[in-house]
């Protein structure tokens, strides 16, 4: 189907130069999507997918476990699209003192890799897990989708560290642009600024299904590229954009846990990811757009599913192995549990989650360790830190960081 451009040009003045800002006419697409092609069959494949995946999370003996990391993958990868390099096991030696979130108490107790801009990539992720968990928490208590809900979101996402001082949670108030050194050279420009509020305006209706309902997988898939054309937040708008998707499955009961993260599809395809962004703009090809999102879905939640079904069942082997320890079994039991929530950890916290007490503790760590379970990752005798080795290596998949050059 040809549609002509979804918007319009303006000629705006900025940084001693005249460029065209690109304003999106508002959502839905006019005419409407051309579900002829094959592409209702990608979608309810896509559709199908979500199924499975939601009921896979059923099956898990505790949700929750699983969930407290797979959430921090995402945040890894997330992050990583936007130039961060912080790896899983980063984040989660972070937070063996930190919250998410939270700036470090003491940053010269940081060495090695977590120092200097390191150490700021990792704050970076650690804000982006904050800020998921609270988008979650405000969705599931009820709180629509919203502007309000966009910005306080991003106000978490750079409440510390670097960006702080880029208006977190404020929409932008000066022109932005994508590629290039400036507007005049960019490969996209955004609306400008005085054009923002308008143009996000338009787009929370569309969220509240006005001016008409749309099936809440279309939704997420429109919406996810008009928020990415405004670009309203002067930084963090590819980490939103992403994350709105999740949460828009979760809101209309599409997905029960936040179990989709499109982020390591889109940072396989980033390529294909943007051209397809610009054909939207340029010759509103809708169509090319929901076929590659469609896929996105389909390949993320296959991989969810195998990614879930690979743990619960080197889980399950490991617990089998453990039963054979006799009467240190119990104990054992315990730890590999915590193990399951926190897979890098110290014997301390373990202590604080389990009750156990020190020697236990220390006794059976040791012990997973000459049985293969699970790695001490110092050399230290004192505040050792262990890494349930082959948990951290399915999750990891994806999330390596590039090799640096000499």
């Amino acid at each position: 189907m040809k549609r002509s451009l979804q918007g319009k040009y303006e000629v705006i003045s900025t940084t001693g130069e005249k460029v065209r800002a690109f304003v999106p006419a508002p959502l839905p697409p006019s005419p409407p999507i051309d579900w002829t092609t094959g592409l209702r069959a990608s979608f309810d494949r896509a559709l199908l997918a979500l199924g499975r995946l939601d009921s896979v999370t059923t099956l898990l003996p505790d949700v929750s476990l699983f969930l407290y990391t797979y959430v921090r993958k995402e945040a890894v990868l997330s992050s990583m699209i936007e130039g961060t390099e912080s790896s899983l096991s980063d984040l989660l030696l972070f937070e063996l003192e930190e919250e998410p979130g939270v700036p470090l108490r003491n940053p010269a107790r940081k060495a090695g890799k977590q120092a200097g801009t390191a150490l700021d990539d990792v704050q970076e992720v650690s804000n982006y897990v904050s800020a998921m968990d609270y988008g979650l928490k405000r969705i599931r208590g009820g709180f629509p989708m919203s502007l309000r809900l966009l910005r306080d979101i991003h106000k978490r996402l750079f409440a510390h560290g670097r960006g702080s001082g880029k208006t977190p949670g404020e929409f932008r108030r000066s022109q932005n642009w994508i590629g290039g050194t400036r507007p005049g050279n960019a490969v996209f420009v955004p609306p400008p600024p005085d054009r923002v509020m308008e143009c996000m305006g338009a787009l929370e209706l569309f969220l509240h299904d006005e001016p008409e309902p749309t099936p809440p997988l279309l939704k997420a898939a429109l919406a996810h590229v008009q928020f990415e054309t405004i670009h309203p937040f002067l930084d963090g708008n590819g980490r939103v954009g992403r994350l709105m998707v999740t949460l828009l499955l979760c809101e209309r009961g599409v997905l029960r846990e936040p179990m989709l993260y499109l982020s390591l599809f889109f940072k396989t395809h980033r390529s294909t990811y943007y051209n397809l962004l610009n054909r939207v703009r340029s010759d509103g090809d809708w169509e090319a757009w929901l076929e590659f999102f469609a896929e996105a879905v389909t390949t993320t939640a296959g991989q969810a599913v195998d990614t879930v079904q690979r743990l619960e069942a080197m889980a399950k082997r490991d617990r089998d192995q453990i039963q054979s320890l006799g009467r240190a079994a119990g104990s054992a039991l315990r730890v590999h549990h915590e193990l399951l929530r926190r897979p890098l950890t110290t014997s301390r916290a373990i202590e604080v989650q389990t009750g156990l007490s020190h020697v236990t503790v220390n006794k059976t760590l040791d012990r997973l360790c000459e049985m293969g379970l699970t790695r001490e990752i110092t050399g230290r005798k004192r505040d050792r830190v262990f890494s349930y080795v082959d948990y951290i290596a399915i999750l990891n998949e994806g999330t390596e960081l590039p090799e640096t050059g000499s």
